[in-house]
């Protein structure tokens, strides 16, 4: 997909590019970039689910005041 010139879409399918080549250019076994990209996208996902639960918190302290 082609994006504007330096938009940000642009940017980051460029770091994107550049991460996935460091990878391949270095001959990392897929396994180990499958590996990387699932706890990458695990640690995310837990520290999204932490704020979630402490704004959760947060509401159910300011409801029952």
């Amino acid at each position: 997909m082609d994006y504007k010139p330096y938009s940000p879409e642009w940017h980051r399918r460029r770091y994107l590019k550049e991460a996935l080549d460091k990878y391949l250019d270095d001959y990392v076994d897929n396994t180990t970039i499958y590996t990387d990209i699932l706890d990458i996208l695990s640690e995310r996902s837990e520290l999204a689910y932490a704020e979630f639960s402490k704004v959760t918190e947060l509401e159910s302290m300011l409801q029952s005041k």
